[in-house]
């Protein structure tokens, strides 16, 4: 039967080509599953989207191959013979493993791609942690420098007044210097100052017994 071999021909090219796009699929797994690094980046998301659109349409194109061998097997004006029987069953049992390969390899890809974008999300928050907290520490570090500049002029000016204070008391101990040189030049000084301070307490003592007598008097007066 033409047709039966035709399509015979076509089943087995199918089956094989199948088996090794299936084969690279199910690598890919493994792969992302021990680089586990950026997919995006990688490039692993999209070649597990291309390979999974090629098995999907080879598995498509193998079911409508098988689907009309089964027309055949079916047919009882041109019945095929016992051997073609066992080709068309065997055919089927190999799409229906193929099927049930697919479906396992395709969970096993999507758990390692979770993960892998799993771990990588784990891996860019570390990494925004660390950014952050390195930032953080910049930023103390700046304050710290801050303190540290804002104490030194505070120290700076502190002995600038400390050294002002003793210019000060240099030039006022010279001034005192100056004034004791010049009452010892002066013949006599010392003797006027002090008969001007008898006077004032002189002045001082009549002052306060003219009060006193004062007080004595409106006293009597009052009562």
């Amino acid at each position: 039967m033409a047709t039966y071999d035709s399509l015979h021909r076509q089943c087995r090219t199918l089956e094989s080509l199948f088996d090794t796009k299936l084969t690279t699929y199910s690598r890919l797994a493994s792969t992302i599953s021990r680089n586990q690094d950026d997919l995006e980046a990688g490039g692993s998301a999209e070649r597990w989207r291309d390979l999974e659109a090629e098995v999907d349409e080879l598995l498509e194109k193998l079911e409508e191959i098988n689907d009309q061998l089964s027309r055949l097997a079916e047919d009882t004006e041109n019945p095929p013979s016992q051997s073609m029987l066992r080709a068309i069953q065997r055919h089927r049992e190999v799409y229906q493993d193929y099927s049930r390969e697919l479906r396992r390899t395709k969970t096993n890809v999507q758990t390692a791609l979770d993960q892998a974008n799993l771990l990588s999300g784990v891996r860019n928050d570390i990494d925004a942690y660390k950014s952050s907290a390195a930032d953080s520490l910049l930023a103390e570090r700046g304050h710290i420098d801050s303190s540290h500049r804002m104490t030194d002029d505070i120290l700076a000016q502190a002995y600038e007044t400390r050294s002002e204070f003793a210019r000060q008391r240099l030039t006022i101990s010279g001034i005192n210097t100056r004034m004791q040189s010049v009452l010892s030049t002066i013949p006599g000084i010392n003797g006027v100052i002090g008969m001007i301070k008898s006077r004032r307490r002189r002045d001082s003592i009549i002052v306060g017994c003219v009060i006193g007598v004062c007080v004595v008097l409106l006293l009597m007066y009052v009562f």
